[in-house]
């Protein structure tokens, strides 16, 4: 074949271009809004971070990073352990993406903060020149590798995961890398290379979904990879200059399908329209596509006065991407662990018709074939609605539920937007009570406070060290 029959039309000079926008980038740039939206997303990463750290896994990979005896500066947060900047990146990352409750851009299908939080934090706590990191710095570093790595998600406009690659494991390692170089200082030639050399890493198989713990150590790498480009680019290493647009071996061309893929979105509106504004974030720890459905669960049985012994069966008409990301059976069989039910749309509408809620507690590994919940699952199907697909993926975790009771009655429900998106935003009151709920038993309810309290004027922070104390226990 060709390499003319993989070229990414309207790509052309698209990584310089993402690379010269970048290493530009100055604070002074950034209308006030993205300043704000920036901070929200640091909050909601670094409470993502600190209630992953006492996931199990999370503590398995803590403790192989102990077993390397990679000390350095950053720190592990939630704990009092130090590491290096990459080793921390990727703890931190995998934290940050391990209980699915971490933001995400639907049409990018990214969760941009879990990568590139982590990475810009575990960098600055030891950037080489030893110059205090200031709060203005941290901001342009993350809007930068916010920009560039969503807008390079977009322009894949969803066949990354219809490949079988983990959008957080390939375009996240752009992200990281990117914002990590931001922080460094790269000149547009150096981060073009970093670009390129994080590219040549970005990696995971979507077949995790079904309960391995390596999906958020997808994002763990991902983070890492980026400090690894970032740095190595500042000493001079090369990667693949044209990465993104490369037509044989390049980052769309091999990972995405280059015919699904319209490479004018990689550069469209860099630096005038801010896709960091189009960011939302989770009001549960579940699948996008899960926690739609479940809103409209929820409101069927909240308006007709519904109790789960009147359902006689459901049926919820989503996306092809939902169906194949959380449509499947749910099946002892398939269940690795908590992840798959979190994963899955099926025991996210059974546990919302029988407890009325999706917490933290409903995916605890002692529920997962909890009897109740696995005698209601027969009565829950799901189906295909071609309406959701196209559209620019804005439809992508929309779900219409039809309930049908046991008296011959029927109720349907339609969900476009999954709350906490921009459609459907989570209020500043509902974020600061998620932030202090993941926080707060990790850090203590005060700290937890004095840490939402600083990032609320990071922009006006001379030096992130006093950031990263707090997320230290001691």
């Amino acid at each position: 074949m060709s390499a003319a029959h993989d070229e990414i039309s309207g790509a052309a000079g698209a990584t310089a271009a993402q690379a010269r926008f970048a290493s530009g980038l100055s604070f002074d740039q950034l209308p006030a809004e993205v300043v704000e939206r920036t901070k929200t997303c640091v909050l909601d990463t670094l409470g993502c971070c600190l209630f992953g750290s006492t996931q199990p896994s999370v503590r398995r990979l803590a403790g192989m990073v102990a077993m390397e005896d990679a000390g350095g500066p950053a720190v592990l947060m939630g704990t009092a352990r130090r590491a290096s900047a990459s080793m921390a990146a990727l703890v931190n990352a995998t934290a940050a993406h391990s209980f699915q409750l971490d933001e995400i851009h639907i049409q990018a299908t990214l969760h941009p903060g879990s990568a590139a939080v982590p990475a810009v934090l575990a960098v600055a706590e030891g950037r080489p020149s030893g110059r205090p990191v200031t709060g203005r710095e941290m901001i342009t570093a993350l809007v930068a590798g916010y920009e560039t790595g969503l807008r390079t998600g977009m322009s894949a406009r969803g066949s990354i995961f219809t490949r079988g690659y983990h959008n957080q494991g390939a375009t996240g390692a752009l992200v990281a890398a990117v914002a990590a170089g931001r922080l460094l200082g790269l000149d547009s030639l150096q981060m073009q290379h970093a670009l390129g050399i994080a590219g040549s890493q970005a990696a995971g198989l979507m077949a995790v979904q079904e309960g391995a713990m390596a999906k958020s150590f997808h994002c763990g790498r991902a983070a890492q990879s980026g400090v690894y480009a970032a740095r190595l680019a500042a000493l001079g290493y090369t990667g693949i200059p044209q990465v993104l647009e490369e037509p044989y071996g390049g980052f769309l061309s091999t990972i995405a399908i280059p015919a699904q893929c319209d490479g004018t979105l990689l550069t469209a509106g860099l630096g005038e329209r801010w896709e960091i504004l189009n960011v939302g974030y989770k009001p549960a720890p579940a699948s996008n596509g899960s926690v739609s459905a479940m809103t409209a669960l929820d409101t069927l049985m909240r308006e007709h006065r519904l109790e789960a012994g009147q359902i006689e069966r459901m049926t919820a008409f989503v996306s092809s991407n939902t169906l194949n990301h959380c449509g499947w059976e749910y099946v002892r069989e398939k269940v690795q662990g908590v992840l798959a039910a979190q994963m899955n749309l099926r025991y996210g509408l059974a546990v919302m018709a029988l407890e009325r809620e999706a917490t933290a507690a409903q995916f605890a590994e002692d529920r997962l074939f909890a009897p109740r919940t696995m005698a209601f699952l027969p009565r829950i199907h799901v189906e295909h609605e071609p309406k959701y697909d196209g559209h620019g993926g804005i439809y992508r975790v929309a779900c219409r539920l039809e309930v049908h009771t046991r008296d011959g009655c029927r109720h349907d429900a339609e969900v476009l937007f999954r709350k906490g998106s921009n459609e459907d935003p989570m209020s500043p009151d509902e974020l600061q009570r998620k932030f202090l709920g993941l926080a707060g038993p990790v850090l203590g309810d005060a700290r937890a406070g004095q840490l939402a309290e600083a990032v609320s004027h990071l922009e006006r922070m001379d030096d992130l060290a006093g950031l990263s104390a707090l997320l230290a226990t001691s």
